[in-house]
């Protein structure tokens, strides 16, 4: 719990200094929380490089929660409080806990967006996060539905809506360093896949970047997003900056 407040304490000192620069221009940042941890992923770095990405855009006042080691059942007092979403413009899920099957927990989490109508960005492991649960309230805040993935590769991404402004900035014949395509199982009727890539297995195409309507409140996802390399290559900064904007209503 320490390690938590020191987290708590940087992004608040940070944030902190983003809104007296904010409050100068007559602008107030936008307050966002990342929720990550989990296994399989270089958290730390993804962490940085997202918000030092977005922050060149955009003003953000981040607040970062990174629980549960390297776990993927873990579960957070964090979502206990009914109101956990409600200080927020809106919550970056970047976490990997597949094996959680505990439905009155995840029923928290999705209450907690919608209840409060927080917006959501939601990266790669968060859709296979809580994959095992029978219940869809985590699947209909996400959009799509998936359990497995491909082998890594070098996948083109197709822009299926590519005059969408959650795709701005981003080329038409985007190659994404190597990375893992998500089987997505189920599109959900509240979603729209804005690109997708073909399975190199199955020759199928799947959403690997879509927005959803969650009960009035946005969502944008993608499930790329796994390795280091992802996270150095612009082109998915600014998706992940255009996606962030977005779904804030900014």
């Amino acid at each position: 719990m320490k390690f938590l407040r020191v987290l708590f304490l940087t992004a608040t000192v940070l944030g902190s200094a983003l809104t007296a620069v904010a409050d100068h221009h007559g602008k107030k940042p936008i307050k966002a929380l990342i929720i990550t941890g989990g296994c399989c992923h270089n958290y730390h770095f993804q962490t940085s490089a997202m918000t030092e990405g977005i922050s060149k855009t955009t003003d953000v006042n981040w607040t970062i929660l990174h629980e549960g080691g390297t776990s993927k059942d873990h579960q957070s007092e964090f979502y206990e409080d009914p109101n956990w979403a409600k200080p927020y413009d809106i919550v970056v899920h970047n976490e990997c806990f597949a094996h959680n099957v505990d439905e009155s927990y995840i029923k928290k989490i999705a209450d907690g967006h919608k209840n409060a109508g927080v917006p959501g960005l939601v990266i790669h492991c968060a859709m296979h996060t809580y994959r095992d649960i029978e219940a869809n309230d985590w699947r209909k805040f996400l959009g799509v539905t998936s359990k497995r993935h491909d082998h890594q590769s070098n996948y083109a991404v197709k822009l299926e809506k590519p005059n969408h402004p959650a795709l701005k900035g981003t080329p038409k014949d985007w190659v994404t360093p190597k990375d893992e395509l998500y089987i997505i199982e189920k599109l959900w009727p509240s979603a729209t896949a804005l690109a997708t890539s073909v399975s190199e297995k199955d020759g199928k195409a799947h959403p690997v970047i879509w927005v959803n309507d969650f009960e009035g409140t946005r969502v944008f996802g993608t499930t790329y997003g796994h390795s280091d390399d992802t996270f150095r290559d612009p082109v998915f900064i600014n998706l992940l900056t255009q996606g962030f904007i977005w779904a804030a209503g900014k």
